[in-house]
C-alpha cells in the first residue's frame, strides 16, 4: 500500500497513527532498558532474592487490566452509537486508572515500611530497579490519564461516532500499551528473582 495515497483526512490519521506506534516503539526500548539492566544487576552479590512485592502491586494489576476491558467497552459503545454508554464507561475508565496510580503510591509505602527505600544507606539495588520501574511506568500512566480525559471530553462534545473515532481509537491503544506493559513488568519483577 502506497502510504502517499488517499486524501488528506487519510494520510492524517496514517500519520497519527505511526506516530503513536513510534511513540510505544521508543516507551519499549526504554523499559527493555531498564529490565535488561535488572537482569544484569541480578548477579550481584547484594541482590535480594527473596523479596516479595507489594500485595498493592497486585491489586493495581487487576485494576489496570479492569481498565483495559472497561476502555474497550467504551469504544464499542460508541461504535455501535450509543454514546451514553460510551461515556459512562469511559468515566469507569479514568476512575479506574486514577486507582492504579494510588494503589501504587500504596505499594511504595508498603516497601517503605518494610524498610526498602530508593536511596540511601538501607537501600538495595534490587529495590532501587523496582522504585525506577514503577515510578516511570506511573508518569506514563499519567500521560496515559491526559490522553483519556481529551478523549472524554471530546466524547461529551459529541466528537465521536461509529464512523470517525480516531482520537478513540489512538487513546485506547496508548492505555491497552500501558496495561500490557505493567502487566509484563510486574511479572517480570515477580519471576526475576
Amino acid at each position: 500500500m502506497d502510504l502517499t495515497q488517499g486524501t488528506e483526512q487519510e494520510k492524517r490519521r496514517r500519520a497519527k497513527k505511526m506516530m503513536l506506534w513510534f511513540g510505544i516503539v521508543s516507551l519499549i526500548m526504554g523499559f527493555a532498558g531498564w529490565t535488561s539492566a535488572y537482569v544484569v544487576s541480578s548477579k550481584r552479590d547484594d541482590w535480594i532474592s527473596d523479596l516479595e512485592l507489594p500485595s498493592a502491586f497486585f491489586v493495581s494489576t487487576a485494576i489496570i487490566i479492569l481498565s483495559s476491558i472497561t476502555y474497550l467497552v467504551a469504544k464499542k459503545a460508541v461504535a455501535k452509537n450509543n454514546q451514553q454508554l460510551g461515556t459512562i464507561f469511559l468515566w469507569v475508565t479514568l476512575v479506574l486508572g486514577i486507582s492504579f496510580i494510588i494503589l501504587q503510591f500504596m505499594g511504595f509505602s508498603q516497601m517503605l515500611e518494610n524498610g526498602y527505600y530508593f536511596t540511601g544507606p538501607t537501600s538495595n539495588i534490587k529495590m532501587s530497579y523496582v522504585f525506577l520501574i514503577a515510578a516511570v511506568h506511573i508518569v506514563h500512566v499519567v500521560a496515559g490519564l491526559i490522553s483519556l480525559l481529551v478523549v472524554l471530553v471530546q466524547q461529551m462534545r459529541g466528537k465521536y461516532a461509529p464512523t470517525d473515532m480516531l482520537g478513540m481509537e489512538l487513546g485506547a491503544t496508548f492505555w491497552h500499551f500501558l496495561d500490557f506493559l505493567w502487566v509484563y513488568l510486574i511479572l517480570f519483577m515477580y519471576f526475576m528473582k
